[in-house]
């Protein structure tokens, strides 16, 4: 959780009265810190996502299946309907093409960027052109809001 204190003086849409300079400074330091817990907050969430990739590739059941898919030399739609790669689609977050999460969020989107990125670079050495409908971008932007907030508890 990220704790932060009541700052109304910080901007003058919110300030009651007429708050003296340093009051102004000492608001928009608390503002200052409170974005670094908020931000600091997200790369915990986008650390845990580096940590937790592909783990269904690799786990005990995943990477038996993921490999008897691999040595049939399945591609696109055969590849896509097996067994393993529905789990990995169901349990993991990243594949926003083949399954977007209700709760899609900005780091499943950098999750996402951070994958085709480094995989067709080590891969083929080319970055092939990638996109997600402005839909899921809104949709990830606001939920992505939405688990901030739920972070964050304002104190006095």
């Amino acid at each position: 959780m990220i704790y932060i204190k009541k700052s109304p003086t910080a901007d003058s849409r919110t300030a009651v009265g007429n708050p003296t300079k340093k009051d102004l400074l000492e608001s928009s330091l608390q503002h200052i810190e409170d974005v670094r817990n908020a931000l600091g907050f997200l790369c915990d969430r986008i650390q845990t996502a580096g940590t937790n990739h592909d783990y269904t590739k690799v786990d005990d059941v995943g990477i038996a299946a993921f490999y008897d898919a691999f040595s049939q030399k399945l591609t696109g739609d055969e590849f896509k309907r097996e067994p393993w790669f529905q789990r990995h689609i169901s349990e993991e977050r990243h594949h926003l093409k083949d399954r977007c999460p209700d709760d899609v969020n900005l780091v499943d989107v950098m999750e996402r960027v951070a994958d085709i990125v480094t995989a067709a670079l080590a891969r083929s050495g080319t970055i092939y052109e990638d996109t997600l409908s402005p839909e899921i971008l809104v949709k990830a932007y606001k939920n992505t809001i939405e688990l901030l907030k739920e972070g964050i508890i304002v104190v006095d």
